[in-house]
């Protein structure tokens, strides 16, 4: 069994940008820059044969390239915050292809997401961080905004759980048109 899911991934100097967001809540365990992606459809554990279906459908896929900039911070978890996050301004591209993925996976029978899709960049995983302190994050980096980045291709990423966190690999690149 393989765990996989499908996502860009966020350039250098986006990485570079994202990085000092990272600090002043205790409790977060931060992700590592080599972690960051914007993810368009967790797929969860499946065996070789469902993986290899997974890569044909995404390698069959047509959607054009487009230009995404991150902009503002949010949480997931209301009162109860369990992960701080970078936002996307609205780009109708970005959705056009979260959609295409979704119907690629939906049409050789992998079950459709439970959750909306909101696009993100996880910086964060909080165990137990005090509110004011979230609220605190939130509002000092409400203005964040990495400049715009070209997206040319997406990616069926394998992820891994350790002690330390989830380890992703990248197993396959699709270019966008």
């Amino acid at each position: 069994m393989i765990r996989l899911f499908v996502a860009l991934e966020i350039p250098g100097i986006v990485r570079e940008r994202l990085s000092p967001l990272q600090a002043g809540v205790p409790g977060a365990r931060w992700m590592s820059p080599e972690q960051f992606h914007l993810t368009l459809r967790f797929v969860g554990e499946v065996d070789e044969v469902v993986a290899q279906d997974i890569d044909d459908s995404l390698r069959a896929l047509r959607a054009p390239a487009f230009s995404l900039e991150l902009a503002g911070v949010g949480e997931f978890g209301g009162k109860l915050p369990r992960a701080l996050w970078a936002g996307t301004r609205p780009n109708p591209e970005l959705l056009h292809l979260q959609k295409k993925v979704e119907t690629a996976l939906h049409r050789i029978g992998v079950v459709a997401a439970e959750r909306k899709f909101i696009p993100h960049v996880t910086l964060a995983r909080l165990h137990h961080s005090p509110g004011d302190k979230v609220v605190e994050f939130l509002a000092h980096n409400s203005l964040f905004a990495s400049g715009n980045f070209d997206v040319t291709q997406f990616a069926l990423f394998s992820s891994r759980l350790g002690g330390a966190g989830a380890v992703y690999s990248v197993e396959r690149i699709y270019s966008l048109n």
